[in-house]
């Protein structure tokens, strides 16, 4: 059985449509999934990436094209009333609901449909306390979205992340190997088949081939 670390923050709507497109993606095969909060902007801002909403067309483009892909997908896509939001709200709930970094994939879907389904405000105060009563059971003793720990949390997910080469969000790590987007989904799944493509030495030149690449543009 492959284990697979899904990168997710909740601000992205692919990580909402990975997370509900991953069960029939790769259906039949044997894996499980941690799922691993963490803090798109600080990537982002790593490689400085302003992000999709960081460019005025293309985030219009960006929010068209996702409500779009989950009308195609069949997956209840609705845009919140204010986007790109501070998710550190969100996060460090989902994170008082562990004690390692890894939260399991009811609280990930629920702080997810929080988010994207209905199209209300992700930060509205009177949600977040409902969001809190219905993940109340899966809560640590103790803690909650304000607590050291789950702030201690999202950090060492975040720095970890980074470290792993992790840019963006939604990002699936296995065997050492990073997919990325919801369109790495169907690469995801060769890989685990076994697709010739990733095997032997011919396959580990091939993932490694793009690091060598030379790039044709100057710096500076």
């Amino acid at each position: 059985m492959k284990r697979i670390t899904f990168y997710l923050d909740f601000v992205s709507p692919y990580a909402w449509l990975a997370f509900e497109r991953l069960p029939d993606v790769l259906e039949g095969l044997s894996y499980s999934v941690a799922y691993k909060p963490v803090l798109l902007g600080a990537l982002l801002h790593q490689h400085g990436n302003p992000g999709p909403a960081g460019i005025a067309p293309k985030r219009e483009w960006t929010y068209r094209h996702v409500t779009w892909q989950g009308h195609a997908l069949g997956i209840a896509l609705h845009m919140p009333t204010c986007h790109p939001f501070n998710p550190l709200p969100l996060l460090r709930l989902s994170l008082a609901c562990s004690d390692d970094g890894l939260i399991n994939r009811f609280v990930a879907g629920t702080v997810l449909r929080h988010v994207w389904q209905g199209g209300h405000d992700a930060l509205d105060a009177g949600r977040l306390a409902a969001l809190a009563d219905e993940l109340a059971e899966q809560i640590r003793p103790g803690q909650d979205a304000g607590s050291e720990r789950p702030k201690a949390l999202l950090r060492a997910n975040t720095e970890a992340a980074q470290a792993a080469g992790v840019f963006g969000v939604p990002a699936f790590e296995v065997d050492g190997k990073l997919f990325w987007g919801l369109d790495g989904l169907p690469m995801l799944r060769a890989y685990l088949e076994g697709d010739d493509w990733f095997a032997g030495p011919e396959g580990d030149a091939r993932w490694a081939a793009p690091a060598m690449l030379a790039s044709g543009l100057q710096k500076g």
